[in-house]
């Protein structure tokens, strides 16, 4: 899995610096060559190095992985998450809510849903794409919640047995008491 990186806490980063340069870290990246190129990132918060083959990872490595990888970017782009003030969460939810939102309608583009038209043909490729778009929104959304990759895995098995359980029973009968617990 060439090209792909793990990300250092700051605290890990500073055992592993040689030079005591706090403001900025070099942000490697790693070729199919495994050749790096090296930018400086000023005021970044981690540093990427090689990662293990996929198969060293397990599955709850690597969706910590996708949060370590977004909160770098975040970083990167300027935004800390979560932020400090009720209103910045306010804003912050409703930013990621509306790119969620156009990067939906861009997924919808990639499928031929004009009946209409006879010329359209289903681009899987993009697709694909806007998918991991969206899970770049909805992972910083989740960390704009203060939420760890754990806490989402933790959330979502709730809510799936919550949502398995509704349908057990017919789910005749809307009860907003029973994610409570969530």
């Amino acid at each position: 899995m060439s090209g792909a990186a793990v990300f250092s806490s700051g605290a890990e980063r500073m055992n592993t610096r040689s030079d005591a340069n706090a403001e900025g870290l070099i942000f490697s990246h790693f070729h199919s060559g495994g050749n790096p190129k090296s930018t400086l990132l000023a005021r970044s918060n981690c540093i990427l190095r090689p990662l293990p083959p996929a198969a060293v990872l397990g599955p709850m490595d690597k969706f910590d992985e996708i949060f370590r990888m977004q909160d770098a970017l975040n970083r990167r782009i300027g935004v800390s998450l979560p932020p400090a003030t009720e209103e910045e969460k306010a804003k912050w939810i409703l930013n990621y809510t509306r790119a969620m939102q156009q990067e939906m309608a861009e997924l919808v583009d990639s499928v031929p849903w004009k009946w209409w038209a006879k010329y359209q043909k289903f681009d899987e490729q993009n697709a694909r794409v806007e998918v991991v778009d969206l899970f770049h929104f909805v992972i910083s959304l989740a960390q704009t919640l203060g939420m760890s990759a754990e806490d989402v895995f933790e959330a979502y098995v709730k809510k799936n047995q919550v949502n398995l359980q509704r349908q057990e029973s017919g789910y005749v009968k809307k009860d907003e008491s029973d994610s409570k617990h969530i």
